[in-house]
């Protein structure tokens, strides 16, 4: 991976909560709220200027600029929520884009996964477990925070552990 080991370790224990919260309320309320994105950005301003090298930071920042400009594109055609689009380019700098393509794999299983296991459950008395959500009434539609965040979580997950 091309994440640095130690920059992943460093951010993991301020992501994975925001990206279990981002989770829980895209499932309950079908909605990503603005402050957890903005703490996602926080964290990445505040950490990464102690873990990555200067350059490296301000390639991640633009790559932040980047995602929200496709992200507002595909909000306005209708291809995507407003707080995925905003949660994707807060969750950008997180990722070394020589991993793109492994992230690409771990989006990719994370929400085929993500998607049967909401949409099995819905059917099945484990609904009961939480039977308020607006997800499981969602026609059409579905809590794409779930597999975002936990695609972040997975990838700094990985490259805490075999990052370079």
């Amino acid at each position: 991976m091309s994440v640095s080991a130690e920059a992943a370790l460093w951010f993991l224990p301020f992501v994975l909560p925001i990206c279990f919260f981002v989770a829980l309320s895209d499932l309950r309320d079908m909605r990503i709220p603005n402050q957890a994105v903005l703490l996602l950005v926080a964290v990445f301003l505040v950490v990464g200027l102690f873990v990555l090298p200067l350059a490296t930071y301000g390639t991640r920042l633009l790559q932040l600029g980047v995602v929200l400009i496709i992200g507002i594109v595909l909000n306005a055609a209708g291809a995507v929520g407003a707080g995925d689009a905003k949660f994707a380019a807060a969750a950008a700098p997180y990722i070394a884009i020589g991993d793109l393509r492994l992230l690409i794999a771990i989006f990719a299983a994370n929400l085929l996964a993500a998607f049967t296991t909401h949409r099995l459950v819905k059917f099945t008395p484990l609904r009961r477990i939480a039977p308020n959500w607006k997800s499981w009434d969602a026609d059409g539609k579905f809590p794409m925070g779930l597999s975002l965040a936990g695609t972040l979580a997975i990838y700094l997950t990985l490259g805490a552990l075999i990052g370079s």
